[in-house]
C-alpha cells in the first residue's frame, strides 16, 4: 500500500498573511515558500485528531494547532522571551515523549514547541 511520507504544508487563513509569514520566519525560522519552502529535519510527526470539546488548544473556537519539533527548548524559550514573546510552560505538559512549551503568533494561533526525548 502506498502511504504519504510527510506533511507537505500547513495552510490557514490569516488577517495579514505577509506580516504573519515574516513573524514565523523571524522567530521560528519557518520561511514561506518564496524563494524556496522551509525544509524540516527528519523526525517524528504526530497526526492526532482531538475531541471537539478539548481544552488543549486554548480557545474553544480554535480548530488547529501546529506543533514544531525543536532541538533545545530552553534556548529557544530564552530567545523568544528576549523578543518579547510570552512562552507558556507547565511541568505537567512534559512526558515520556519530551518537553513542551506553548506560544501564540500575533493573530492568537497557538503554537506548541516540542523537544523530543532522544
Amino acid at each position: 500500500m502506498e502511504k504519504v511520507n510527510g506533511i507537505g504544508g500547513v495552510f490557514f487563513r490569516a488577517k495579514n498573511p505577509k506580516a504573519l509569514s515574516e513573524w514565523y520566519e523571524r522567530h521560528l525560522g519557518v520561511n514561506h515558500y518564496d524563494p524556496v519552502p522551509w525544509k524540516q529535519a527528519e523526525g517524528y510527526t504526530v497526526f492526532a485528531p482531538f475531541a471537539q470539546d478539548t481544552a488543549y488548544f486554548g480557545r474553544s473556537e480554535q480548530q488547529w494547532m501546529v506543533n514544531f519539533r525543536v532541538d533545545d527548548l530552553a534556548a529557544l524559550t530564552l530567545q523568544l522571551q528576549d523578543a518579547g514573546i510570552t512562552v507558556e510552560t507547565n511541568p505537567d505538559w512534559d512526558s515520556e515523549v519530551g518537553k513542551f512549551a506553548r506560544i501564540h503568533d500575533p493573530e492568537g494561533n497557538p503554537i506548541e514547541l516540542w523537544q523530543p526525548n532522544q
